[in-house]
């Protein structure tokens, strides 16, 4: 569940800590979905409440909308699809926290965004998971 790291890191921590691959995908897939709705609903209502308590909050909030904004060229031009790919490559910067946000900023609803995610989660999952299980292999 932790931002940046998501499933791309808790696969291979997990595995490395003694869980199975399929256990480890599996925990990691449901942790990583957990935070997506609150992200979809009420991010853009957090960022406006930060905006008004500091400047150095607001510089931050401005920060994020604008990873958000570089992210969204592929979603806009593809929606559905593309927000699936944004989330299903593990690359740094790509994601579902960072899907998550950008549906947020594009006004997708949830129930077009979810399964989205949810789905590039999973891809992200098999494709870190089959890195993961080949590299465990050579040790």
């Amino acid at each position: 569940m932790v931002p940046i790291i998501e499933l791309r890191g808790a696969i291979p921590i997990g595995v490395a800590n003694g869980l199975s691959v399929r256990t480890a995908l599996f925990a990691a897939i449901i942790g990583n979905l957990i935070p997506v709705p609150i992200i979809i609903l009420f991010v853009r209502k957090v960022f406006a409440f930060i905006r008004t308590k500091s400047e150095k909050l607001d510089h931050l909030v401005c920060r994020f909308e604008e990873k958000a904004k570089k992210q969204s060229g592929m979603v806009e031009k593809y929606e559905w699809f593309g927000l699936v790919l944004l989330v299903a490559i593990p690359l740094p910067g790509t994601g579902a926290w960072t899907g998550a946000l950008v549906a947020a900023m594009l006004d997708m609803r949830m129930k077009r965004a979810f399964p989205a995610i949810m789905i590039g989660v999973i891809i992200a999952g098999i494709v870190v998971s089959y890195i993961t299980y080949g590299a465990s292999m050579l040790f």
